[in-house]
């Protein structure tokens, strides 16, 4: 079995044998014990995350659900772009949510719960600081030195997670010796490399793939419950995220004038995002909608190559995902010139209202109990009256709203509310009881965002209706005596929206 530092080598070796670029190399003795001198090699500062005082009650949480079974979570590794590019790594938002890391940190790490006792005992496996005087500090483009920078050492990695470290070239062994005698559970699809090995493992001694694949399913579930309660340093690192996109889209507003001279407005719109969600956080959250006029009745419109006209509204749907990697989600849509139409504004104080009535559903978890799934409901509840109000819906909002019916839905077909953190859909291997069927409780952060959505080509509207995309989203704090809004800092009434664009 070949270790994965070996591995690892072989894979550069295979992507540098493809580029004439880095054949260039000096490769001769003399040049590798000169390289290998003088340099500073003093250990790096280190301190604790910000989340190290969170994270083992977390990790805690895992343990008691697994005991005597060994679990494996992996950052996973780098996805190649082209060639021999890489996409920016952004590890598991499970391997995150327990270690505590940030930003681009650490490719190929593997989290381990190694059972012991009634316990487990938790190593971090990652690939610690290179030697000045290996071939990996000056040759290796993916992960050397001298080419990407200076990563941790084993003791600075522990001081700064809280946890025990170990060298990445021994974590084979390390998840799949006793296979034979010991369950083991896997976090899927975050690593193809470490999957590939542990389902080689379960076959050479005869594991029940199905009991193992249920196993590994159970797994990814309880991670993803754990998130569905945000502790304080998770609402923190996403009321940084929201703040951050504020700033992207102040620079959105600002971009307006320029997006209505340019042949792909929309890209000036989303550009004018990702300035801020880059410069001030790690980046988007997600991939930027910045969608005019027809391209707003697209509900992930993410090409952004149309043209912004001045009668046009355009939908923002946008998030700067901090450094922590928490994201916000927020949506606004804005009349390019200033004004809405009053068909625009019909439309607009429709979905508005349907989010007043979501947020009130919500808030009233304080005097009842309130299923996740009654703000999505409530919202519905407006968009089908308005519907009605306008002359668009076939039958009564009462016939649209029964399950016989949902007419309404036809312009209005995502649901109202997600969950939210490090994942922009956070929480989605949850089961449905514990998510569109679970009480909300205080900790939870989720979206609001209903919408309406009129195309071009629906024949069943109304003309002056058609080519008109409304959302509005907000993130959703839920506390002990209602719901804080995230996003109450952004211009959200039709009146604020205008003089935002105004410049007033």
């Amino acid at each position: 079995m070949t270790t994965q530092n070996e591995d690892s080598t072989e894979q550069t070796q295979a992507l540098d044998d493809r580029v004439n670029n880095r054949s260039h190399r000096p490769n001769s003795q003399a040049f590798r014990d000169f390289v290998a001198e003088g340099w500073d090699r003093t250990p790096l500062d280190a301190q604790a995350l910000a989340a190290a005082g969170f994270t083992p009650a977390r990790r805690a949480q895992v343990s008691a659900a697994f005991p005597g079974e060994r679990l494996v979570i992996p950052a996973g590794g780098h996805k190649v772009r082209s060639n021999d590019t890489d996409y920016r790594f952004r590890a598991h938002s499970a391997f995150i949510h327990l270690t505590g890391l940030e930003a681009d940190s650490e490719p190929d790490a593997v989290l381990v719960f190694e059972p012991e006792d009634d316990a487990h005992t938790v190593t971090l496996y990652f690939r610690p600081r290179a030697g000045s005087d290996t071939v990996e500090f000056f040759s290796d483009s993916r992960y050397g030195e001298y080419w990407v920078g200076p990563r941790a050492d084993l003791e600075a990695m522990s001081t700064m997670t809280g946890i025990t470290t170990e060298s990445a070239a021994t974590v084979d062994d390390a998840i799949t010796k006793d296979l034979g005698a010991i369950s083991v559970r896997l976090v899927r699809q975050a690593d193809v490399r470490i999957d590939s090995l542990i389902d080689v493992a379960r076959t050479q001694v005869q594991a029940d793939l199905e009991t193992s694949e249920a196993g590994d399913a159970e797994l990814a579930q309880l991670l993803s419950e754990l998130r569905l309660i945000k502790d304080e340093h998770e609402v923190a690192a996403l009321r940084e995220a929201v703040a951050i996109t504020r700033t992207g889209f102040d620079n959105v507003v600002a971009a307006l004038p320029t997006a209505v001279t340019h042949r792909r407005g929309e890209r000036i719109i989303e550009t004018a995002f990702e300035t801020a969600a880059r410069s001030e956080g790690n980046g988007i959250g997600y991939d930027t909608i910045a969608a005019a006029g027809n391209h707003a009745c697209t509900l992930h419109w993410i090409r952004n190559d149309g043209a912004v006209r001045e009668c046009d509204l355009v939908l923002v749907d946008a998030g700067a995902e901090a450094d922590s990697l928490y994201t916000a989600d927020i949506t606004r849509t804005l009349p390019v010139s200033g004004t809405f139409t009053d068909v625009q504004a019909k439309i607009y104080d429709a979905v508005l209202d349907a989010s007043d009535a979501a947020f009130a559903v919500a808030a009233d978890h304080a005097n009842r109990e309130v299923k996740f799934r009654e703000v999505h409901e409530a919202a519905m509840e407006v968009i089908a009256a308005r519907l009605e109000e306008f002359g668009i819906l076939p039958v009564s909002a009462a016939q649209s709203l029964s399950p016989e019916g949902q007419h309404h839905r036809r312009w209005m077909v995502h649901g109202t509310s997600h969950h939210l953190g490090l994942d922009v859909h956070d929480c989605a291997q949850a089961r449905a009881e514990m998510y569109l069927d679970a009480a909300i409780e205080p900790g939870m952060v989720f979206t609001i965002e209903p919408g309406l959505y009129f195309k071009t080509d629906d024949l069943l509207l109304p003309e002056e209706f058609r080519g008109n995309g409304v959302r509005i989203e907000d993130d959703v704090l839920v506390t002990a005596d209602g719901v804080e809004n995230l996003s109450a800092g952004f211009p959200r009434t039709r009146a604020e929206v205008e003089a935002w664009v105004q410049g007033r």
